[in-house]
């Protein structure tokens, strides 16, 4: 099934524009996302607070890992190599962080300011195998992209 994110991203942008507020942007886009798409099943961002550090920022879903750092896990491969990781089954990855244990796959996007600089990640996780491809991948990656621009 190939999601349609038009509409959600266009809400995103008009519901974003002229806001200043880092955290009630991320809460926002958030929101849009996992009610979107019937399996989203956890949908969030990892902040980086300091270095080498990511904390869980605005998400929905069941309890998530509160910090995560860059050598371990998912988020922090994502992190340091500030590529999007696509994981079409999480048990097939030794780095997986299990903050549940239902999670099947998930996708992690780097949120990079035009100078390299890392602010956050996103993390969707899906309790389906194989719920994330290429064209999660590149609608993310552009949503990613206009959020490290909103960053103030």
């Amino acid at each position: 099934m190939v999601r349609d994110y038009s509409q959600v991203l266009a809400d995103i942008e008009m519901a974003i524009e002229g806001e200043d507020d880092w955290v009630a942007i991320l809460a926002t886009v958030v929101c849009e996302l996992h009610n979107s798409f019937e399996d989203f099943h956890w949908t969030g961002f990892y902040r980086v607070t300091s270095p080498g550090v990511l904390k869980v920022g605005p998400y929905q879903g069941g309890h998530g890992c509160i910090e995560i750092t860059f050598d371990k896990g998912i988020c922090g491969t994502c992190a340091t190599t500030q590529k999007t990781q696509l994981v079409d089954d999480v048990d097939q990855r030794e780095d997986h962080i299990a903050c549940s244990s239902s999670t099947m796959s998930e996708i992690v996007v780097p949120v990079v300011t035009e100078d390299g600089r890392l602010l956050a990640v996103l993390d969707i996780d899906s309790d389906n195998e194989a719920a994330f491809d290429e064209n999660d991948k590149e609608n993310l990656e552009a949503l990613c992209a206009l959020l490290a621009t909103q960053f103030r």
